[in-house]
């Protein structure tokens, strides 16, 4: 079973520029993923502005029963967030990883343009390595 199941980037404005499904048991359609990305950036603004703590960044972490929602907000306002068992620990490392493969190869790449979906093949091959590397890691424990 795979620690991951999903992962999402979601630029400032809330829509989703990348999604990516890592053998999750129920595959979402693309309509699906749309949903679950604008219902987190929603949450997640609504949670920066009900905390009673001033300067809060919004949730980080959320906690299922049969899931772990774990969140990391550049600050630009892009948020990345992956989806994978409970308990799983070490996601904050993995989505700041994950957040620099994505200043190195999407952000650097001239035919890129901001707030737009994701089509880079290098990241693409960056972040399925990553994936596949925190599983083994994951797995060896």
């Amino acid at each position: 079973m795979a620690a991951i199941y999903s992962l999402y980037i979601i630029n400032k404005s809330g829509g989703l520029i990348f999604y990516k499904d890592y053998g999750s048991k129920g595959r979402m359609d693309t309509n699906d993923s749309l949903r679950v990305a604008s219902l987190w950036h929603s949450m997640h603004a609504i949670s920066q502005q009900l905390s009673p703590i001033t300067g809060c960044s919004g949730i980080e972490l959320l906690e299922a029963d049969t899931f772990d929602l774990n969140c990391f907000q550049s600050l630009t306002g892009t948020k990345f967030f992956v989806v994978c068992e409970p308990g799983t620990q070490n996601m904050e490392v993995l989505l700041k990883f994950i957040y620099e493969l994505y200043t190195d190869y999407v952000l650097k790449n001239p035919f890129y343009e901001m707030e737009m979906p994701i089509r880079c093949e290098l990241f693409d091959i960056k972040l399925t390595q990553a994936i596949q590397k925190d599983r083994v890691a994951l797995l060896g424990r």
